[in-house]
């Protein structure tokens, strides 16, 4: 019986050992399966973009990836000498995307925040923004006096939503999962407005021209980041130098000339979106 019972107990112990180190190799591991070394391994990085927002990353109607985003992503595939495999996402699955290794790079407009730095890391942006506020040019908002006591769209893990949520000026938050959602609420009248990144609120409005960006600017600039997964410093390095060489060979002047320029009115230019 003593026999026995020793043989239980060093069974368990060897069990609890084995736990443990597989607990301590995890975060190792994970970290090595997005490494600049790994990804050019398998030959494939995965970036999570978006699908339905132009015009910074979208599938057309013959089915192909589209935008400003999208092309940055090219590049980097091209850069590292690797395909991209692409991962579609909406704005409140970034950071999960990223800490459960589904990807690993986020191009789709990230607005670096102080939230979003103590979970993941940002390498240097690519593009300034900040939140503005559309509304039916049949009842404009112009003010944001103007939002109490009316209901406010806004997506999911955007820092529109963390504005509002701090202080909702008086209005009622209505939260939606995707673009597509949250601008069709606006068009079928659930709400008075809806507040997002101004950049493509100007994009928007342009292709639906009942509407307006009636406020242009609140809070400060804000600016947008590739994200990736803390702890990965190999693939951050390797994108802060690629942001770098970009922008000095004028990439994102072109980028901005090929895939934001036509979207955009007279209201906005490159120098206020292209971080010199």
């Amino acid at each position: 019986m003593k026999k026995h019972t020793r043989l239980i107990a060093a069974f368990l112990a060897v069990v609890t050992l084995f736990g443990l180190f597989a607990g301590f190799a995890q975060p190792a591991q994970a970290a090595e399966t997005t490494s600049v070394s790994a990804i050019k391994k398998r030959g494939t990085i995965k970036i999570a973009v978006f699908g339905d927002l132009p015009p910074y990353g979208w599938v057309d109607k013959n089915g192909k990836r589209q935008g400003y985003d999208i092309a940055l992503a090219k590049q980097v595939g091209k850069d590292l000498g690797v395909k991209v495999k692409y991962v579609q996402v909406n704005a409140d699955s970034r950071v999960d995307a990223l800490n459960s290794n589904k990807v690993d790079l986020v191009l789709a407009n990230f607005t670096v925040t102080p939230e979003r730095k103590q979970v993941i890391s940002f390498a240097k942006p690519y593009m300034k923004v900040s939140i503005g506020v559309i509304s039916p040019k049949s009842k404009p908002i112009t003010k944001v006096s103007q939002l109490k006591g009316k209901n406010l769209i806004v997506n999911k893990g955007t820092t529109a939503e963390q504005y509002f949520t701090k202080d909702s000026k008086g209005a009622t938050l209505q939260k939606y999962d995707s673009k597509t959602q949250q601008f069709n609420a606006l068009k079928n009248g659930r709400a008075a407005a809806l507040a997002d990144d101004n950049s493509y609120l100007y994009a928007w409005v342009k292709d639906n021209p009942k509407y307006t960006v009636g406020i242009k600017h609140l809070g400060p600039n804000q600016y947008i980041a590739p994200g990736i997964k803390k702890g990965n410093k190999s693939l951050l390095k390797w994108t802060n130098k690629e942001i770098t060489k970009l922008n000095n060979n004028g990439f994102f002047d072109k980028n901005y000339t090929n895939n934001l320029k036509p979207y955009f009115g007279s209201d906005v230019t490159a120098k206020d979106i292209v971080i010199k």
